[in-house]
């Protein structure tokens, strides 16, 4: 070798004892290369001097450091058993030197320079013979310092998440330890839809379902076995950590490197125990958060069971629960069905949506899922493919006796917005109440039962009594209408009781038929009918008497025709309920003496026919 080449040679190696001896302890192996080669490319005027490793699952030796950390170069591919090879690229020449570091992995490094400098293959085997021990030295202490550091991170990592009962803390501290040991890598957690993601934290769905094969990922999950792959564009190493505690595996650590050569074994075993630490922490601050998550069900269920049994009809008690579910499970829209007599009817006090011709869709995925004998009616994302305003949607049967009475169903917009947890909350929550709602209905059908005649289904004369006695109190005017059925008595001779009770009901379905909502219908006795209308004038009453008397003649079968007498009261003239009684009754006789069929109208003055 030159004189010259020598002395640039022993140049580099004077200035390498000062480089190490100013070297910082915990810098990484690969930024020690870069430094060293950018020493040796400035010593020995080179172009270029790259570090390569060999990757034995692609055949070819692949960048790892360079002059001045860029990464320029290309693959390598192996040349056989050679020491060292030259290449002519021109102007340039490449000497490539091959060796081994101390643990077997095959190395190379590549220096570029200019022809009219070229390098002796004396001083090219003195500069591989040097750097295969450098390397191997160097690698070797660096690593042995970075594993003291690494574990000591590792001890204080388990220290801070054992300590700590929030899931939040575990994960955060997770990507922390991974930041401070590998720094120039990237991280993502990927975690089930059951765990919300964090806005803060690189955290991606894990997808569950092989639609287009088990990934890596997916396989690290299902296995608890620690999975490499390889990106493809740019060529990067990516190393899959399953995050597995002793009940189960909770999610995996993706891990990116900067380059494509494999993982060493060593780090795949720090990587393992890391993971493998961290899934033990989540794993006890998961069953920390599930207790705590137990008694506030619980709670809720109390709670909830308590408000429902204070509140005593039945559209209060929906109300309350649809007010609940929104609130503790994020839900948008919520409704209760109840069947019977093989229908299905919407409960009042479930949210408006479900009265839309919208909501069919929704109802039909659960009727068809109930009659398929599915359990589970749950869905995180029912509807991905299509544009429905709501993708989450679970449901939770009322069962009363083994005996399914109803079901609630409880949609969101987001997906996956409801857990399977929330679901089986839901469905303790709904079978709780169902008997405060089966009560409720029990009591108002038994209250309704003791205001309403059994055969024509009108109210009662008692009723009618106490409605008129709260409307004088409170209303400016009301009219009273007293109805009887002409020559019911024929109508029994001729054709039957039977037939004269059908005749009375279908008058009944026309008296109530005939009149407004707030309007009471009541049975007066016999076959007289009564019909008192709050807050109304004298001839709005009268036009209601001639549509009941026209509606009964045209809707009977045998025909049958009624008689009317109308009474009217107002606040200015003092009158009392006996007497709004006793005016229509007399209206009514002088209508069944003036023919029958026709309307009297007693107006407190005079008696006229209408």
């Amino acid at each position: 070798m030159s004189m010259e080449e020598m002395k640039r040679y022993e140049s580099f190696k004077q200035k390498f004892f000062h480089w190490f001896l100013a070297f910082p302890d915990d810098e990484p192996f690969l930024a020690a290369a870069d430094e060293l080669l950018a020493l040796l490319k400035e010593e020995m005027g080179l172009e270029q001097a790259v570090f390569y490793l060999f990757d034995p699952e692609r055949a070819a030796f692949y960048p790892e450091a360079s002059a001045g950390g860029a990464m320029g170069a290309g693959a390598v591919a192996a040349d056989g058993a050679r020491e060292i090879a030259l290449l002519d690229g021109g102007s340039h020449e490449k000497a490539r030197l091959f060796f081994s570091l101390p643990d077997g992995t095959p190395a190379l490094l590549e220096l570029t320079y200019h022809k009219d400098r070229a390098i002796d293959r004396p001083l090219l085997q003195a500069v591989r013979a040097d750097f295969a021990d450098l390397f191997g030295k160097l690698a070797a202490m660096l690593q042995g310092e970075g594993e003291e550091k690494r574990y000591g991170q590792l001890h204080r990592f388990a220290a801070k998440i054992h300590s700590s009962m929030r899931i939040d803390d575990v994960l955060e501290e997770i990507i922390r330890t991974l930041q401070n040991v590998y720094p120039s890598f990237t991280y993502y957690l990927l975690l089930s839809h059951d765990n919300h993601l964090r806005d803060h934290l690189p955290i991606k769905v894990l997808a569950l379902d092989e639609g287009e094969g088990q990934t890596a990922a997916l396989r690290a999950f299902l296995t608890g076995q620690v999975q490499c792959d390889e990106l493809e564009t740019p060529r990067r190493s990516v190393l899959y950590a399953p995050i597995k505690g002793v009940q189960a595996v909770y999610g995996v650590i993706q891990i990116i490197a900067p380059y494509a050569a494999p993982f060493p074994q060593r780090e795949v075993r720090f990587i393992s125990l890391l993971a493998g630490t961290a899934g033990s922490a989540l794993e006890n601050a998961k069953l920390y958060e599930q207790s705590r998550r137990l008694v506030a069900d619980l709670q809720l269920i109390n709670d909830t069971m308590r408000q429902l049994n204070a509140r005593m009809r039945l559209h209060e008690g929906i109300e309350y629960m649809v007010s609940q579910i929104r609130q503790s499970f994020g839900a948008d829209e919520v409704g209760f069905f109840l069947f019977a007599d093989d229908r299905r009817e919407l409960l009042p006090g479930s949210t408006p949506f479900f009265y839309e011709e919208r909501s069919a869709m929704y109802v039909k995925w659960v009727e068809e899922r109930r009659r398929d004998g599915q359990d589970i009616l749950f869905a995180g994302d029912a509807w991905a493919s299509s544009l429905t305003p709501f993708r989450s949607i679970m449901a939770a049967p009322m069962q009363q006796n083994k005996e399914t009475k109803g079901v609630c169903i409880a949609l969101a917009r987001e997906p996956y917005r409801f857990t399977f947890e929330m679901f089986k909350l839901l469905e303790s929550l709904v079978q709780h109440s169902t008997l405060a709602f089966m009560n409720a209905i029990l009591r108002e059908e038994l209250e309704k039962l003791v205001v309403t005649d059994y055969l024509t289904k009108l109210y009662t004369r008692r009723y009618l009594d106490e409605t008129i006695q709260k409307s004088m109190e409170t209303d400016g005017s009301g009219a009273f209408l007293l109805i009887d059925i002409d020559n019911f008595k024929q109508i029994n001779d001729l054709y039957g009781h039977q037939i004269g009770d059908e005749v009375l009901i279908r008058v009944a379905e026309t008296v109530r038929a005939s009149v407004r909502e707030n309007d009471v219908a009541a049975r007066w006795g016999g076959e007289e009918l009564a019909v008192y209308l709050p807050n109304v004038h004298l001839v709005d009453a009268v036009a209601a008497a001639r549509r009941i008397t026209e509606k009964v003649r045209q809707h009977t079968a045998p025909a049958v025709t009624v008689s009317c007498g109308v009474s009217w009261w107002g606040r200015r003239f003092g009158d009392n309920a006996k007497q709004l009684f006793k005016q229509a009754d007399k209206a009514l006789y002088r209508a069944k003496e003036m023919g029958k069929n026709c309307i009297f109208v007693y107006d407190g003055r005079r008696l006229y026919k209408a």
